[in-house]
């Protein structure tokens, strides 16, 4: 049920999201340039690794030492604006169509946080990666991760289609107001080095 509603949702407003589409991928490029699309690995269901797609946010440039520069230093306000509207996220309602992600779950994260998870952290697995979650309407980025892994585990133990419906409309609100972008000094959540604080 959960796969249905979620392919009839985005077939439904599939005219809308087009047309933004079309309409960011066009300022992307005359702003940042090519590509515009992000592509990149995340695990998803049970661990399987898909490939997820963003619209590209940052530049390109590069340090003296051919080193990408800091996020901080590549994240241009245009790009702020497409993070802060979530409307980056508008090209992963293609993940969604093919089953590689839902509508709502779990935010796929990093491949190179796999071998760091508890037994328990990995549980988000459980369930297929969303364009949005719980974690997402309770914090989002300014959560740390031990808040955003307990969030994520509760959508797993408890989720249901009135949960999701309530999940999508406080995101609409979030998105709004935009709130909850970044942790307090970062640009982006920061990385996770393995914190087992809530056991095995």
């Amino acid at each position: 049920m959960k796969r249905l509603i979620d392919i009839v949702i985005v077939l439904l407003f599939s005219p809308l999201i087009l047309l933004f589409f079309f309409g960011i991928a066009l300022l992307v490029k005359i702003k940042l340039g090519s590509p515009v699309l992000f592509k990149q690995d995340r695990p998803g269901l049970k661990g399987r690794v898909f490939t997820m797609i963003k619209f590209r946010t940052m530049t390109n440039e590069s340090t003296n030492n051919s080193e990408p520069e800091l996020d901080s230093d590549r994240l241009t306000k245009f790009g702020k604006l497409l993070r802060s509207t979530s409307l980056d996220e508008l090209p992963e309602f293609w993940n969604v169509l093919k089953g590689d992600m839902s509508l709502v779950g779990p935010r796929p994260l990093l491949l190179e946080y796999l071998p760091l998870y508890s037994e328990r952290q990995f549980r988000r697995h459980e369930v297929r990666p969303g364009i949005t979650g719980w974690a997402q309407v309770n914090g989002r980025n300014a959560l740390d991760w031990n808040e955003k892994f307990d969030l994520d585990l509760w959508y797993v133990d408890n989720q249901s289609i009135w949960i999701d419906i309530k999940i999508l409309w406080q995101t609409l609100k979030k998105v709004v107001i935009r709130d909850g972008i970044s942790q307090s000094g970062h640009v982006t959540m920061k990385k996770f080095k393995g914190n087992f604080k809530n056991g095995k």
